[in-house]
């Protein structure tokens, strides 16, 4: 039986060299979402304009929301409530979409020579196209209604890199765990859901009681959308010291799901 290595260099490895394949895969997941469809993909800058303007007009209009009490900005919150969206969406698509990844490809599975642990890149890389396109909206509308975007944006990299390495870990290990149990799929959809309100999108960290705020940072999401606001709406530098941990602790993360895939990876063909 063929081993496949489990090391954190194989990890690196099995991405460089199949970067080619990996190419291909994600421009067929990215067009083959919008074909059929009049506007194609344009459908992906349409949708996050969409969300943007709904959450304006609602939470600005509607709501009279303000993320700052001492705020007269009536576009301040949906901007602020946006970007924490951008990174659970980016978070979501590829966690929701994991659990269905090798049953979805079980035509591959007995192919020895296809490198089925980059599945979840592909996934990762149509879900990160995505990122992009709605980020560009993000800036685009700060840019009109604030003027130019903080310098500081130019650092969102070193939170997304760790970020997407925590996403590889879970849909590693996701995509893995499904094929022996099929009730993971159903179990993540909530999951997703009830991260989504336990991660501060919606309201501030300080808007909790003390006492309950620490909770709120087990949540791995929390640094991420935190930072993110951080640098791209106030123009602050992130937390160097926490952003190091976070990093190291998602590259742990990344490194666990691949080892748990390649561990057992022998086994999809017999479940299959």
């Amino acid at each position: 039986m063929r081993h496949f290595s489990s090391s954190p260099r194989e990890m690196a490895a099995s991405l460089w060299r199949n970067r080619g394949l990996l190419l291909v895969l994600i421009q067929r997941e990215v067009i083959g979402r919008y074909r059929g469809s009049v506007l194609g993909i344009l459908w992906s800058f349409f949708n996050p304009v969409f969300m943007l303007t709904i959450y304006t007009f609602v939470f600005s209009v509607v709501f009279k929301a303000r993320w700052n009490a001492g705020s007269d900005s009536k576009t301040e919150f949906a901007l602020v409530l946006f970007a924490g969206l951008i990174i659970f969406n980016l978070f979501s698509e590829c966690i929701n979409r994991a659990p269905g990844l090798i049953m979805a490809n079980a035509n591959y599975v007995k192919k020895v020579v296809f490198p089925l642990e980059i599945l979840p890149w592909v996934s990762a890389g149509s879900a990160f196209f995505h990122f992009i396109i709605s980020l560009g909206v993000w800036l685009a509308a700060y840019a009109l209604l604030f003027g130019v975007p903080h310098l500081t944006v130019l650092l969102l990299p070193l939170i997304v890199l760790p970020l997407m390495l925590f996403i590889m870990g879970l849909s590693w290990m996701l995509a893995s765990l499904s094929v022996y149990l099929r009730d993971v799929g159903q179990f993540i959809g909530m999951v997703t859901t009830v991260l989504m309100f336990l991660t501060p999108i919606f309201y501030p960290v300080s808007s909790l009681p003390e006492k309950y705020r620490h909770l709120l940072l087990l949540n791995p999401l929390t640094p991420a959308v935190e930072m993110t606001r951080d640098i791209l709406f106030w123009g602050k530098l992130p937390d160097f010291g926490m952003l190091s941990l976070y990093a190291l602790a998602t590259l742990m993360v990344a490194w666990l799901g691949f080892a748990w895939f390649q561990k057992t990876r022998k086994g999809f063909a017999d479940v299959l």
